[in-house]
């Protein structure tokens, strides 16, 4: 079976999504649309829909959603109403009655919503949560993210916290397999726009895992690192070049008394894994094809979506009032 695929925006993001929907197994993409036209000129023998009826008009089996997030909603509940499984951009929705409409329109449906939360799909977060469940790591101490670097001028409708920060809400609940318990928060604005461009986000999970998320657009060093400590040692992530390395606890006694004590644990072997590195947009797209088709994927849910969505209100909510916020149990 090939599914039909529809793409709705095709600017930075979504002219990407164009050309990975073209080159998948079982998968055509047979229109695109954009009212405001084809910029990078992606629609090669495709005419370029004005909207989103449009686009529902040429007959599609899956949808793609790559608009500014205050369109999802809109977006979501008219394929949703056609019978469209869609895969929306991250985040969910601008607000969280937006994004719970939309959960439970797919629901009711009976079709599967997905949220593009890519980084889950990074090859070095991928053979990380590997590990963790195969018990390399041990029990699970601490997630720490840094995400950090320019402004990217193609964001104008959310801040950091939910164009970016998200991703690290999301990545960290799935390697740990727990969601978010408690968070804190501060941000800053200081690049003369109404959004936050700085956000540094405390908190713990459900399984007591202690989270610290990093994030800002205002960084000239560009930095994509997760670090997760545990009782055997800690795993670092580097999701801009997808690599991965365990530094391990010693087992070697250390005669120094006064460094033994300070440090805890002693330095062990350092080891960087060697793995196949596959496009993390082209898995995203596989997995969403094979949830449609039935079978059981990494494919991030709109629930899913929704639940980080929440996390990342609560820390803007925190950031406010200077107070920690209790999220609703899972």
């Amino acid at each position: 079976m090939v599914l039909r695929a529809g793409l709705l925006g095709v600017g930075m993001m979504g002219r990407h999504h164009a050309r990975v929907l073209r080159e998948i197994d079982g998968v055509e993409l047979v229109a695109i649309a954009d009212p405001g036209g084809d910029p990078h000129g992606v629609a090669g023998d495709l005419e370029i829909l004005p909207d989103i009826d449009a686009l529902i008009g040429v007959g599609i089996d899956v949808a793609v959603v790559a608009v500014p997030t205050r369109f999802h909603e809109d977006a979501a509940l008219k394929l949703a109403a056609a019978g469209v499984h869609t895969l929306v951009e991250k985040p969910i929705a601008h607000t969280l009655d937006a994004g719970r409409r939309m959960v439970d329109a797919f629901a009711a449906a009976g079709l599967v919503g997905a949220v593009g939360h890519i980084e889950r799909f990074n090859p070095a977060l991928q053979e990380l949560r590997r590990r963790i469940e195969a018990g390399e790591l041990g029990a699970v101490y601490q997630v720490v993210t840094r995400r950090q670097g320019p402004f990217p001028s193609r964001i104008a409708d959310v801040g950091v916290a939910k164009d970016l920060a998200s991703h690290d809400v999301d990545l960290t609940a799935w390697v740990v397999q727990s969601p978010y318990e408690r968070v804190f928060a501060q941000t800053a604005f200081k690049s003369g726009r109404e959004h936050e461009d700085m956000i540094v986000i405390t908190g713990r999970t459900e399984s007591g895992v202690i989270v610290n998320n990093i994030v800002n657009w205002l960084s000239p060093m560009k930095e994509r690192v997760t670090v997760v400590t545990g009782e055997k040692g800690a795993f670092v992530a580097d999701t801009a070049t997808g690599d991965l390395t365990f530094y391990a606890n010693g087992t070697i006694p250390l005669e120094w008394e006064s460094v033994s004590s300070f440090r805890g644990v002693s330095e062990g072997d350092v080891t960087r894994y060697a793995f196949a590195k596959r496009e993390p947009l082209r898995v995203e797209h596989e997995a969403f094809r094979d949830a449609v088709l039935g079978h059981t994927t990494d494919v991030v849910t709109m629930e899913q979506g929704q639940r980080t969505l929440e996390v990342v209100e609560a820390a803007l909510q925190s950031a406010r009032n200077g107070e920690s916020v209790v999220l609703p149990a899972s």
